[in-house]
């Protein structure tokens, strides 16, 4: 049994299997804006290059924000109905805590324009500081103060370089601290200040 992998929640796209921990395979590129184009041809793809009927999918683990509003969605409503269709779970993880260098505490970044940033704080599976929307300017204070964490994520809209990691191999680590949930209950998280 496989575990698919989905995320639109940013700039990338990302459509993954993995079996007993490991990726099968992945597709991830930069397809701003054209996620929604892409993401179920992908997903076709995937199956058919790796010989995988959809049935043999056992659960999805899925981005839920924060991130683009419409990203965010697209992932969310394919999870959905692959899950209502299976009768499979779906681990929902935040945007950010994927980032996450796995070694050290992790400040994960994603642009949210107008000079703001979605910021998330990890260790792990520890919450440092939760998933909120911050003034760039506050979050290259936060940095400076904490010069011993790792800078996560896509930061060059800060001129700054973030660690960049596999996000599969992240949430498969990630996945036995997760609440699994069914298709009705899973929702996104759409940060607003």
């Amino acid at each position: 049994m496989y575990d698919l992998i989905l995320d639109s929640s940013d700039k990338e796209l990302l459509v993954a299997v993995a079996k007993d921990e490991t990726i099968v395979d992945k597709i991830e590129y930069e397809a701003w804006q054209k996620q929604s184009e892409l993401m179920v041809q992908e997903l076709d793809n995937l199956f058919k290059r790796n010989n995988i009927n959809k049935l043999d999918i056992s659960s999805i683990l899925l981005t839920i924000g924060p991130g683009s509003y419409t990203g965010i969605r697209i992932a969310l409503t394919i999870a959905k109905v692959i899950a209502y269709s299976l009768n499979i779970k779906i681990y929902p993880f935040s945007s950010l805590q994927i980032l996450q260098f796995e070694k050290k505490p992790s400040i994960c970044l994603i642009n949210a324009r107008s000079c703001r940033s979605y910021i998330g704080v990890y260790d792990g599976n520890n919450t440092i500081l939760k998933d909120q929307v911050m003034k760039n300017e506050d979050v290259l204070e936060y940095i400076k103060n904490h010069k011993e964490y790792v800078i996560c994520g896509d930061c060059g809209y800060l001129n700054l370089e973030g660690y960049k990691n596999d996000k599969c191999l992240n949430m498969l680590a990630l996945k036995s601290f997760i609440k699994p949930t069914d298709s009705f209950h899973v929702k996104p998280i759409y940060l607003k200040d």
